[in-house]
């Protein structure tokens, strides 16, 4: 019973009467800033902003808008769009089916419409490499008109916002997605994805409303969203979530611009910024060499590994210096190899050596020999960079350099 959820003194006989915005029957949509939102406009997009998931953001904002309709009111959504582009396309197509699900539980005749607002995500923006901020935003942006949103607004983070304004005259001028009502009706993968989400969002929001509603929820949703957040910040720490240019394909000769004003919301690569920042704030260089040896296949494919984890830190990775000037030695080869290889390197060097990868056989007796650590795909990141950083004697960020 898709009116089940619905707590029954929400369905008040005035709610037929309410005047409903009206449905989307067309693509067009068009530029916004957030000046320009309605004050009862449902800010999905702030716990986007506070690492909520997709399911998250469609429940709770179909939460607060039935408590919106009990007064009488007429909701419009707003939603950050993230830059997994299918997902979000099927998230602002989920939102409007959910919304019929729930104008249809309080008895809505006529046109039940909403209106959604989308603008581009911030929680996934990074200072470093502001070129692949603006290929980022340009996939949002897409997502959100494909999606069908009725208000886009494209955010400029670390480049000019001209550029950002560009995105949006390109998708609609030159590729002309306004002109087509649904875009992505008929794709076998994006209905999937939009029934998937829906479904799951529409368990949740029955959740909500079973402890009371919204506001009742209040604590368990701000709980939810922390342990959210706390996932993805594990996830891109460990490098399994990657954000090009930040934990993984670093540039290392990038050096933070001073952008414009920016948001102070939390960011999934502040992290690696502060790591990218502490290593500039040094004042020289931090060598990282590599050093290879043995079987092809895996010292290249180790050395690799080790150019983006140790990238990720702003170190100057080298693979030519000579050994007394590194600041950090990095074994790359075979484990079978590891053991002799160690034993020739360790005495020719004061610097500290670690072994690339995860030789299981081998830990203990490389310890023993003087290996300092490995690194290897079951690393954090972030822990492991600042124990490095820790170690050579960095200087924190609230610390002088020569303290």
């Amino acid at each position: 019973d898709e009116a089940s959820a619905v707590r029954p003194y929400y369905r008040r006989e005035h709610l037929g009467a309410a005047a409903p915005a009206p449905a989307r029957t067309q693509s067009a949509w068009k530029v916004a800033q957030d000046s320009a939102l309605p004050d009862n406009a449902i800010r999905a997009d702030e716990w986007h902003d506070h690492g909520a998931t997709a399911v998250q953001e469609l429940a709770y904002a179909l939460a607060a808008a039935v408590e919106q309709l009990a007064g009488g009111a007429q909701p419009a959504f707003v939603f950050a769009v993230g830059s997994n582009y299918f997902f979000e396309i099927a998230k602002l197509r989920a939102a409007r089916l959910l919304w019929q699900q729930v104008a249809g539980a309080f008895g809505l005749t006529g046109p039940s419409g909403v209106t959604i607002h989308a603008r581009t995500a911030r929680a996934n923006k990074s200072l470093y490499d502001p070129y692949t901020n603006l290929l980022r935003v340009t996939t949002e942006a897409l997502s959100a008109a494909i999606g069908g949103c009725d208000a886009l607004t494209v955010e400029a983070f670390g480049f000019h916002a001209h550029l950002a304004d560009n995105v949006q005259h390109v998708i609609r001028e030159e590729a002309h997605i306004d002109k087509v009502a649904d875009p992505a009706a008929g794709s076998y993968y994006i209905e999937s994805l939009t029934q998937s989400l829906a479904q799951e969002a529409w368990t949740l929001f029955q959740q909500v409303e079973a402890k009371g509603g919204f506001t009742a929820a209040q604590d368990g949703i701000a709980q939810a969203i922390a342990q959210s957040r706390a996932a993805k910040e594990k996830a891109v720490a460990a490098r399994r979530r990657v954000l090009v240019g930040v934990n993984n394909y670093p540039n290392t000769m990038d050096t933070a611009p001073a952008p414009g004003p920016v948001p102070k919301a939390w960011r999934m690569a502040l992290a690696f910024e502060h790591i990218r920042q502490r290593t500039r704030r040094h004042g020289k260089p931090v060598k990282v060499l590599l050093l290879k040896r043995g079987d092809v296949k895996m010292r290249m494919a180790r050395a690799q590994f080790c150019l983006n984890f140790f990238g990720c830190a702003g170190f100057d990775i080298v693979e030519s210096e000579a050994l007394e000037t590194a600041d950090l030695v990095v074994l790359c080869s075979s484990d079978a190899e590891y053991p002799a290889f160690a034993q020739d390197v360790l005495p020719q060097t004061k610097a500290p050596v670690i072994v690339a990868g995860n030789p299981k056989e081998q830990v203990d007796a490389l310890k023993a020999a003087g290996v300092a650590g490995f690194v290897h795909v079951l690393s954090n990141a972030v822990d492991t960079l600042t124990e490095w950083q820790d170690k050579l004697g960095l200087p924190t960020l609230n610390e002088e350099p020569g303290q």
